[in-house]
C-alpha cells in the first residue's frame, strides 16, 4: 500500500518568509508605504544595459538557451574582472554563470553537502543560504560575531561551533544585513583556519563594490584553492529582476557545481547575460561609481538619525530594538511599525537574533526611506518599550 503524500523533513522547516509576515497590515495601511524590508534599489541599470535596450535582431538567439556555463563573452569578462581585482590566475573553467548569487550559492551546497554535512554561517547571515543548505540536506549552524572585537575571538567562536561533520564556513562581506566589512585579518584567520580544517571557503561577495570605509578583502584571493566566490549583478548594478550572478572556484571543483546548475535551473536567462556583459565595463564602473556615492550619503544619514553607527558596506542597518520591546517581543514591534507603514526585516531571520531588525536604506528612493527612518526613530525614542 502506497504511503501518505509527506515532504522532506529538511525543507519543512525551512520559514516560508523569511523577511516579514506584516503584509496584510501594511495593506490596511492608508498613508505613505516605506517598504524598507528587501535589499534592492531604487536605481534603474545603466542606460544600454536594460532589458528595453535589447532587439531580438540585433541577437538572433536572444530567445534561445543560453550554454549551461554561460554565455561565452560573458565567461571572458568575468575571467578579466577576476585576475584584475583578485590577482588570483583564473581560467573559463573556473567560472559558472548562475541565476543571481542564490542560484550560485545552490549550485555550491549541492556539489558539497551529503545529508547530515554542516556548514558554519557567520551570523548575522544573509537569510536565503540557512534555507539552501537545508534544502540540500545539509545543516546550517550560525556562528554568531556580532559581540567580536578580533580575529582570535573570531576564530574562538568558529571553533566552538565546528563539529566532526563540518564541511564549509560561509563568509559574508560586505555583510548583509550588518553593513560591516570585515578587516584583512579576520578573513586571513578564517582563511587559515578553512585550510587547517581542510573546510570549503563560501565567499558571499555580492557587495563588493559597497564598501564605504576600510577595503574589500577577497576570500577567494586567500585561499584559492578551497574557495568558492558567489557574486551578483542584482547588487552590483541594480539587476534584481534579471537573474543573473556567477560563481568562480577551483577549477577540479566547477564540474560539480555544473552539474547541479544543469538539473536546477539548467541556464541563466539569456538576455540577463547579453546585459550583464555590456556592463561589465566602463559603463559599468560609472554606474556603480554613482551608486556607492548615492548609498553612501543615505546610509548615513539614515544611522545619523537613528543614533547609531554609519555602515561600513553594503546597503543595510541591524539595530538592536531590546530597549523599546514589551512583554510579547519583536512580532509586537514589527505590528507596531507596520500599523505606521514601516516593514523591516526581523532579526531571526538572520540567525539567533530576537531583538534585532533589519533596514534597507536604497531599496526605494532617499526621500521615501529617510521619511521612513524618521518613523522608526520616532518609535525608538524615548528608550521604552513601544505600546500600541
Amino acid at each position: 500500500m502506497p504511503r501518505p503524500p509527506h515532504f522532506s523533513p529538511s525543507v519543512s522547516v525551512i520559514p516560508g518568509a523569511v523577511y516579514s509576515s506584516q503584509a496584510e497590515r501594511m495593506r490596511a495601511w492608508k498613508g505613505e508605504l516605506y517598504p524598507l524590508h528587501v535589499g534592492d534599489t531604487w536605481l534603474s541599470p545603466a542606460e544600454g544595459c536594460r532589458m528595453e535596450d535589447l532587439r531580438a535582431a540585433d541577437h538572433p538567439e536572444l530567445h534561445r538557451y543560453a550554454p549551461i556555463q554561460g554565455l561565452p563573452s560573458l565567461i571572458d569578462a568575468i575571467v578579466e574582472r577576476t585576475r584584475a581585482r583578485t590577482g588570483v590566475a583564473t581560467e573559463r573553467e573556473d567560472v559558472l554563470v548562475t541565476t543571481g548569487a542564490t542560484g550560485g550559492l545552490g549550485a555550491i551546497m549541492g556539489a558539497l553537502l551529503a545529508p547530515g554535512d554542516e556548514v558554519l554561517l557567520l551570523a548575522p547571515y544573509w537569510p536565503l543560504v540557512a534555507g539552501i543548505v537545508a534544502s540540500f540536506h545539509g545543516v546550517p549552524v550560525a556562528v554568531p560575531f556580532l559581540d567580536v572585537r578580533g580575529p582570535e575571538e573570531l576564530l574562538a567562536a568558529v571553533r566552538a561551533k565546528a563539529g566532526p561533520r563540518t564541511v564549509a564556513l560561509y563568509v559574508n562581506t560586505p555583510n548583509n544585513p550588518t553593513g560591516k566589512v570585515l578587516p584583512r585579518a579576520w578573513v586571513e584567520a578564517l582563511a587559515e583556519e578553512a585550510r587547517r580544517q581542510g573546510w570549503w571557503l563560501i565567499g558571499d561577495e555580492v557587495y563588493e563594490d559597497y564598501v564605504y570605509v576600510g577595503e574589500h578583502v577577497s576570500t577567494r584571493a586567500l585561499a584559492p584553492e578551497r574557495t568558492f566566490s558567489a557574486y551578483s549583478f542584482s547588487k552590483a548594478y541594480g539587476m534584481a529582476g534579471n537573474r543573473c550572478g556567477h560563481v568562480v572556484g577551483p577549477t577540479e571543483a566547477m564540474g560539480h557545481l555544473r552539474k547541479v546548475s544543469t538539473h536546477s535551473f539548467y541556464a541563466t536567462p539569456t538576455a540577463a547575460q547579453v546585459v550583464a556583459t555590456r556592463v561589465l565595463g566602463s559603463v559599468g564602473d560609472a554606474w556603480v561609481a554613482n551608486a556607492s556615492a548615492r548609498y553612501r550619503e543615505v546610509g548615513n544619514e539614515a544611522a545619523r538619525r537613528l543614533g547609531v553607527p554609519p555602515p561600513e558596506g553594503s546597503t543595510f542597518l541591524f539595530l538592536d530594538v531590546s530597549a523599546h520591546l514589551d512583554a510579547r517581543g519583536l512580532p509586537s514591534f514589527m505590528e507596531t511599525c507596520a500599523e505606521r507603514g514601516l516593514l523591516l526585516s526581523p532579526g531571526p531571520s538572520f540567525g539567533p537574533f530576537p531583538h534585532h531588525v533589519r533596514l534597507c536604506f536604497t531599496c526605494v528612493p532617499p526621500e521615501v526611506a529617510l521619511r521612513g527612518v524618521d518613523v522608526l526613530a520616532g518609535l525608538l525614542s524615548p528608550r521604552r518599550p513601544v505600546s500600541r
